[in-house]
């Protein structure tokens, strides 16, 4: 998803999360929310949308009838530790998912997040919202995936709790996400991305 920042959705200051969610509720656009602001989302280019179908297609036929299911950007996550309530492009769940008050919507275990990554939310991916993201006691690994040419970053958290790095950018290579123990090839990714358009 990409979110026009820093607008605002609405002209009022400052919104409670029960604001925001019955807001939510019956708006027909995405927001997210972040410390009593809602910001709106707009609809992602082509190859956002292909990128995403591949992937999201490849992970659903590895992981069937598994513990790890994933879940495309309709599935609302919360972060509790900094109010964030946003929509991931793919987010991965392992064992049951666990929402807010058990209300059924806005989950707070995800194990994997993949952001699509497009020219006005890269710096944002990247940065604060991968700083808020950090905030999920049960997040793992954090995967970018470059709209614009081939380039993959995935950030897994290693042993000693730290951040790691690593990079793809050869349609030959092999996306590996150690949370599924699974395998994605690079140029199934970016099957059908015609580039420029």
């Amino acid at each position: 998803m990409e979110v026009r920042e820093p607008a605002v959705a609405y002209g009022k200051q400052k919104f409670t999360i029960e604001e925001y969610l019955a807001m939510e509720e019956a708006a027909t656009e995405k927001h997210e929310y972040y410390k009593g602001e809602i910001f709106a989302m707009s609809g992602p280019k082509m190859p956002h949308n292909i990128i995403f179908r591949n992937l999201f297609v490849g992970l659903a036929n590895k992981l069937n009838g598994k513990r790890c299911q994933p879940f495309g950007s309709d599935m609302r996550v919360h972060i509790e530790a900094n109010t964030l309530f946003t929509y991931p492009d793919i987010s991965i769940i392992c064992g049951e998912p666990e929402t807010l008050n058990n209300d059924n919507w806005n989950v707070v275990n995800p194990a994997v997040i993949i952001e699509i990554l497009s020219p006005s939310t890269k710096n944002y991916d990247r940065g604060e919202k991968f700083k808020l993201y950090r905030d999920i006691p049960t997040l793992k690994e954090y995967i970018l995936v470059d709209s614009e040419n081939i380039h993959i970053e995935i950030f897994r958290l290693n042993q000693s709790n730290h951040w790691e790095l690593e990079e793809y950018s050869s349609s030959e290579e092999t996306l590996y996400i150690r949370t599924i123990n699974e395998n994605i090839s690079i140029a199934d990714i970016y099957n059908g991305v015609e580039w420029g358009a």
